[in-house]
């Protein structure tokens, strides 16, 4: 009977050293890389971190998008050169908790400063299912008051611009940076 103890105790410690914790999978490792090719706008490797489909969701707006859905929109983003920087990253469970400072044309004209957001990715068979993101420091008001003085300028000067802020594709993008472009030069203007 000792003999099938100590058998038994060979054959649980065997088995517990072949499980190589660096063969799984580190979420917060996904995540780091999820936001570094974010800003290198590397498509196939942001392929290879997500879900199949994909929810994001901000504040009380809750979207359901297919990897070339979500591509789109990362696509429009990366027009405005985004600059995702991670300045806190855990994991909590199954979830990885980080806080984002991010920047770009677009949120650098509208908001003045970078977001500062505490974003939650949520993963299925060890990819990105979800990302629900809580902004920290948004100035609504900022935000509001060059978003109007843009749009008002942009329709009275080139009211063939003012789809760009409806326009989520690149070419709604490159609208975007020229109405931003058009706005910032307007006193250049002969």
């Amino acid at each position: 009977m000792n003999k099938n103890i100590i058998l038994l105790l060979l054959f649980t410690i065997g088995m517990l050293s072949c499980k190589n914790p660096q063969n799984e999978i580190d979420r917060v490792e996904i995540a780091k890389q999820y936001f570094k090719s974010i800003n290198n706008s590397n498509y196939s490797k942001i392929s290879k971190l997500i879900a199949d489909t994909i929810i994001t969701i901000e504040g009380e707006h809750k979207n359901t998008y297919s990897k070339k859905e979500y591509f789109e929109v990362l696509k429009w983003d990366s027009v405005f050169k985004p600059n995702y920087k991670v300045v806190t990253i855990t994991k909590d469970n199954d979830i990885v908790k980080a806080k984002i400072s991010k920047i770009g044309k677009r949120i650098a004209f509208l908001h003045e400063k970078p977001f500062v957001m505490n974003q939650t990715l949520s993963f299925q068979n060890n990819k990105i299912a979800s990302i629900k993101t809580d902004y920290l420091n948004f100035d609504y008001q900022t935000w509001d008051k060059n978003k109007s003085e843009l749009l008002s300028w942009i329709k009275k000067h080139h009211p063939e611009q003012i789809r760009f802020l409806t326009n989520m594709t690149v070419s709604g993008g490159v609208s975007y940076v020229k109405a931003i472009k058009l706005y910032k030069n307007r006193d250049n203007v002969l």
